[in-house]
């Protein structure tokens, strides 16, 4: 009896076994699989950001645009200081402060894009101080990438409204501007002398921490399949001798 007991009991933690060992050696593999994704992925943003910038008259035109995003733009038009709004809680380098944007005016064309200026420090004694930015009445040369708008942070439910704000709405801003904003913004890039920081963080679709927790699935399985040779098995061979 006392025999049928243990068997009974080894098959049971044998079955749990190779049931833990199967699901974690599964979780590995679809982690891989997931890297594998991001890794098309990032090879098709790398693609687009080494085609040729698109222009004005691309940007300003109709047409399809889901495939330009991080395409590289090159564009002419005039600023809409009177939209420029300050994102807070912004952190660059390290750095608490603001990202900039501003509506630009595509040259020829109706379209208005929302730029993605960069990054000014905050005032750390007033945090309603807004940094006096260089004004251009004219027209200017704005180089960059197409991206979605500025990741949002949390906030209490609330109209984002006045310059300073934590997070801005594509559409609600469109409608509450009135602008026939694009659907995408533009992130600049290239020379800083208008006082703003442009060190944006390169864009990585997190190859990386797929292939760390594929690693950690593996090696629990690993673990699993050890414990249960070496506790029910080898152990047993000692014991029995």
């Amino acid at each position: 009896m006392a025999k049928s007991a243990l068997t009974t009991r080894f098959w049971v933690i044998a079955g749990a076994a190779l049931l833990g060992a199967f699901i974690t050696l599964q979780l590995g593999f679809w982690q891989l699989d997931r890297a594998a994704q991001k890794q098309a992925l990032q090879a098709d943003i790398d693609m687009r950001a080494a085609l040729p910038p698109l222009d004005t008259a691309a940007v300003g035109g109709s047409g399809e645009t889901s495939h330009w995003m991080h395409r590289r733009v090159s564009l002419r038009g005039r600023w809409l200081d009177r939209h420029t709004v300050y994102l807070e809680n912004r952190q660059m380098d390290g750095k608490p402060g603001f990202y900039v944007l501003t509506p630009l005016q595509l040259d020829g064309t109706a379209q208005v894009v929302l730029v993605q200026r960069g990054w000014v420090q905050r005032h750390f004694n007033d945090r309603t101080a807004l940094p006096e930015l260089p004004q251009a009445d004219g027209l200017v040369q704005v180089d960059g990438r197409i991206a979605p708008p500025p990741a949002k942070l949390y906030a209490f439910e609330a109209r984002e409204q006045g310059k300073i704000r934590q997070n801005l709405d594509l559409a609600g801003f469109a409608q509450e501007t009135g602008l026939p904003l694009a659907e995408y913004s533009v992130l600049q890039t290239g020379p800083q002398g208008d006082g703003l920081l442009r060190d944006w963080a390169a864009i990585q679709t997190g190859v990386a921490k797929h292939h760390g927790y594929a690693f950690q699935w593996f090696a629990l399985s690993g673990l699993i399949t050890s414990l249960f040779i070496w506790f029910q098995i080898v152990r047993r061979i000692f014991i029995i001798r």
